[in-house]
């Protein structure tokens, strides 16, 4: 199924858009995590802990679940596919896995988040860096395959392509 060219550019500005919006929450969501880890304040560790439920729960969730879907559908419509070629299939691949462990991950944050308002001194708290740098490197991994798009067809992409030459797919 194809998308009119006008539909298909906004469906591809969409997913731009959530993209870039997941990588630009990611880093917010980071400085705040290294306040959390870094500050001696206990008050300003206590808003970070705070904040980062926030910045995860509503920004870097909805968005990385609007860039699956869009990312999907764009893929489904347009000529590329969604296993087609092998840079989209990890694309897709490595956002699945950035988005299911960011899913598992937030009964972390919002772990740290009621602990850093229910104790005295919430300094002791470990932070979530190891998952917040990964996934931010995640993020960038799958940005420059988009960006290069490595050469290689899959094995259904081949078949198709041979199909589509032969005249036998629609």
């Amino acid at each position: 199924m194809n998308l009119a060219p006008r539909l298909r550019k906004f469906v591809l500005i969409l997913h731009v858009t959530t993209s870039v919006g997941w990588v630009g929450a990611i880093v917010a969501y980071l400085a705040l995590d290294i306040t959390a880890v870094t500050s001696p304040a206990a008050p300003t560790v206590r808003a970070a802990y705070l904040a980062m439920e926030i910045t995860a729960e509503y920004a870097i969730v909805p968005l990385a679940l609007a860039s699956v879907t869009i990312g999907v559908v764009n893929g489904l419509t347009t000529p590329w596919g969604l296993f087609r070629h092998y840079w989209v299939a990890a694309k897709l691949l490595l956002t699945i896995f950035a988005t299911v462990v960011l899913l598992q991950e937030l009964q972390t944050i919002r772990y740290l988040a009621d602990t850093a308002t229910a104790v005295a001194d919430p300094r002791d708290l470990p932070g979530t860096l190891v998952h917040s740098v990964g996934g931010l490197l995640i993020l960038l991994l799958t940005l420059t395959v988009a960006v290069y798009k490595p050469r290689g067809v899959t094995r259904y992409g081949w078949r198709k392509q041979h199909e589509e030459r032969a005249g036998l797919a629609p």
